[in-house]
């Protein structure tokens, strides 16, 4: 009977999965005829980026640079300040347990809130300029890393922490000395992966006013200037393409995989900090010349006065159909995009097919995940007109890109001798497949699609500001109205889903391991 009853639940779990996928595709309006249909404006749209217009490069670099500057400056400093709060919110660490919970409390608050908004918010109080983008990276990756280390702090030995402070060391240097060493190699790679994918966030502040490219690239794609855009997107391409290249060098020395002499680990550590100091030291200052005492007053007064009607209504502007639809558009696009990257994956590893072919593929991929998913929408919207559906292929091109990257590095640490075996009995491919490679890769590909579904949630909650659904257009709207109390509102329906997807999600990831 438990037998039986233990075969039930997956199939009971898939069916609730493709039940909840079915529903957020009709509440969405997800058409494939539409986009078969429609699929020409598409390829209309990216044959008109090639030629690149290179004349133009002049224009972008500049602009391309204060993105870099934003994604460089911002990064560091929030990875700086997580290195030193995560040891607040760990439990493992003895403290105070009501302020652990009050620290996680804010953090989950400024988890709930993607990058373009904390921008929007940062320009209320610095001004327009890079200095108001610099700010909410900053903040982005301090909320985000903050909690991907507590989480490694917890799951980190603790003896040594323990035993250093027996011996009458105080906590912080114990810290540094006992349980940062033990968390580097996670902590690093975290840090690599947030620089690379700020990139790409920076990239589209200047949309808000924040800086960067991103102002450039709405204008461009508004006025149908492709091959501008074209010029814009190959030079994002190569700046992430860049960084990932960087990334992986370190990782792998990080990890022992490469070696590399001490003068040349020295020169790179010198070359960084000193590019870290220039981007900070000529970073735009803030512009408090539109910030008064009355404005920052109204604003606190709004905050802290949520208009509650907006939970009561039933219309399509209250805040419970916004977040349904917003949950459906981040399900919809996660569960598409995982399906397509899951079909593309297995020509990404070089495990699997001949290096040639995986260089290929891995080169396509960078190339999808490089463009900032703000523009996707700002695509798409041209492909199936403004609605929900846009909003879902957005998402959808966004999670193949970042899947295909954490299912190939799931590939690359998987034990291959089960595969090796069938392969050595003349089992055929498909069956190599199922039966050698999917038992091992079904943890961490789940865990990876409720981390990305995570992350669509936030993306989703803007994506309305482009006329593609979800909750985000009216966030917006409230803020540069200065409606601070509809916008509390607003924020207070965005924290709680935030913290239900996470709850839940961690519930499902603990079960996995």
């Amino acid at each position: 009977m438990t037998a039986k009853r233990s075969r039930m639940v997956p199939i009971a779990c898939s069916l609730f999965v493709v039940g909840l996928f079915l529903l957020s595709c009709l509440q969405t309006g997800v058409s494939i005829p539409l986009l078969i249909r429609r699929s020409s404006h598409f390829t209309d749209i990216v044959s008109a980026m090639f030629p690149p217009d290179s004349g133009f490069i002049r224009t972008i670099l500049p602009l391309l640079w204060a993105t870099i500057q934003m994604s460089i400056t911002g990064t560091v400093i929030g990875s700086l300040l997580a290195l030193l709060a995560a040891p607040l919110c760990a439990a493992v660490i003895p403290g105070n347990p009501i302020a652990k919970k009050l620290f996680r409390a804010v953090i989950q608050i400024l988890r709930a809130f993607p990058a373009l908004i904390l921008a929007l918010f940062a320009t209320f109080l610095f001004g327009l300029s890079s200095f108001s983008g610099t700010v909410a990276i900053g903040v982005y990756t301090f909320s985000i890393l903050t909690r991907l280390t507590y989480e490694d702090l917890e799951n980190a030995p603790i003896g040594p922490f323990l035993a250093m402070q027996a011996m009458g060391i105080r906590r912080f240097p114990a810290y540094c000395r006992a349980l940062v060493p033990e968390i580097a190699t996670s902590y690093l790679t975290n840090v690599l992966y947030l620089l690379e994918a700020n990139v790409r966030h920076s990239a589209i502040l200047g949309y808000v006013g924040a800086g960067g490219i991103g102002l450039l690239l709405n204008e461009k794609v508004a006025w149908r200037e492709y091959n501008k855009v074209g010029m814009i997107l190959i030079l994002l391409f190569v700046t992430v393409w860049i960084l990932e290249q960087l990334g992986t060098l370190i990782t792998q020395v990080i990890q022992g995989e490469h070696q590399i002499r001490p003068g040349t680990k020295r020169f790179l550590i010198a070359a960084f900090v000193l590019l870290f100091l220039y981007s900070t030291i000529t970073l735009q200052g803030p512009d408090f010349s539109h910030t008064s005492t009355a404005m920052l007053k109204k604003m606190a007064y709004g905050i802290t006065h949520p208009d509650w009607s907006l939970f009561l209504g039933t219309g399509s502007d209250s805040i419970g159909f916004l977040l349904m639809e917003t949950v459906c558009i981040a399900f919809a696009g996660t569960l598409i995009g995982a399906f397509l990257a899951v079909l593309l994956v297995f020509w990404n590893s070089r495990r699997i097919v001949p290096a040639p072919v995986a260089w290929v593929m891995r080169t396509v991929i960078a190339a999808i995940r490089s463009v900032p998913f703000l523009i996707y929408g700002l695509i798409l919207i041209r492909v199936t007109g403004p609605g929900s559906f846009a909003g879902v292929l957005t998402l959808a091109m966004c999670s193949v890109g970042l899947l295909c990257k954490r299912f190939t590095q799931a590939i690359d640490a998987m034990d291959l001798r089960a595969v090796q075996a069938l392969s050595a009995m003349g089992t055929p491919l498909l069956p190599r497949l199922t039966r050698g490679m999917l038992p091992q890769l079904y943890a961490p590909f789940a865990s990876a699609v409720l981390y990305r579904f995570d992350v669509n949630i936030r993306e989703a909650s803007v994506l309305g500001l482009v006329g593609a659904g979800g909750i985000g257009a009216p966030l917006i709207f409230a803020m540069n109205q200065y409606a601070w109390d509809k916008a509390a509102a607003i924020s207070i329906g965005l924290v709680l889903l935030s913290w239900i997807v996470d709850f839940l999600s961690g519930k499902i990831r603990k079960k996995l391991k």
